[in-house]
């Protein structure tokens, strides 16, 4: 597990939180935005304290609740992969997108008070127009969960670790 943090999630959480630091002292908070890509993709500063999609943004509470939330989701993460549940490459790559994408907005909700997210996309098409915004880190849970669905039909399960 050290090889594919140091690999894969260390790299990508540096990313992400290069990106979202440039992004803070470059653009106030929902005030202007930077078409990079006419009509289809802006770069700006948005604050979610939700979750996808800016689902419960702005509830009371909801950033201390989604951050306990994503710590567990660390916890529970490393007990099943202390405990061989994921056998495969899918998997593996899975868990270590899944701890870069956690611990970078988990970071966010500790330093900023809020996830910051800043690509924006249009894609022209209902209901989502323009699309939620995002960040790399949801870029790494959404891709790692595609991978956890890919390993559910690819990999062979592992008999028997639950219990050990």
């Amino acid at each position: 597990m050290i090889r594919l943090l140091f690999s894969i999630s260390l790299p990508l959480y540096l990313l992400d939180q290069w990106s979202k630091n440039w992004i803070v002292g470059r653009f106030p908070l929902y005030v202007e935005e930077m078409e990079v890509i006419p009509g289809v993709f802006w770069l700006h500063h948005a604050a979610n304290t939700g979750v996808a999609f800016g689902l419960f943004n702005g509830t009371a509470y909801a950033n201390y609740a989604f951050g306990a939330i994503s710590l567990g989701a660390l916890v529970m993460l490393t007990w099943f992969y202390k405990k061989g549940m994921f056998p495969g490459a899918f998997s593996r790559l899975a868990v270590a997108l899944l701890v870069s994408g956690i611990f970078g907005n988990v970071t966010d909700r500790l330093v900023h008070g809020y996830v910051v997210d800043f690509l924006k996309f249009d894609f022209g098409f209902a209901p989502f127009n323009p699309w939620p915004s995002f960040n790399v880190a949801d870029s790494c849970v959404v891709v790692a969960s595609v991978l956890l669905v890919l390993a559910s039909f690819l990999e062979k399960p592992v008999e028997g670790k639950m219990g050990e």
